[in-house]
């Protein structure tokens, strides 16, 4: 048993849906994230990418927006708890998921040049 009342499922999703509205008008990046990703997708559309490749695309899409959506629930934890107050550590910590993202970013770029550039390639020759 557990000390907090049991949400329900559908109390579940409603949670999740405010979490990400919440991101989407705090984080200018994420909104950012977002809006390339519905450009890549259609791109990916308009190349006709197979299933194998919409999934590929799919996951570090997702891969990006997930670690965003950590980095800003970390940053807001911290700074909660820190009152807003400079610490080196949670400087550090901040700086490391910071990195996350754009580690995460830089894979996904690599992945669609791979993928977009197998295509476009194709249409040259």
């Amino acid at each position: 048993m557990t000390k907090f009342k049991s949400q329900g499922f559908n109390n579940t999703f409603k949670n999740a849906r405010k979490g990400f509205r919440l991101v989407l008008k705090s984080e200018m990046n994420i909104r950012v994230h977002v809006i390339i990703a519905i450009f890549v997708l259609i791109a990916a559309y308009a190349l006709k990418f197979s299933p194998t490749e919409y999934c590929l695309l799919l996951f570090v899409i997702g891969l990006v927006i997930v670690s965003e959506m950590l980095n800003t629930a970390i940053e807001f934890a911290l700074d909660s708890i820190y009152h807003n107050k400079y610490s080196r550590m949670v400087g550090m910590a901040k700086d490391i998921s910071a990195g996350a993202v754009m580690f995460a970013s830089v894979i996904s770029v690599m992945v669609g040049i791979i993928l977009f550039g197998t295509k476009l390639w194709g249409f040259v020759l």
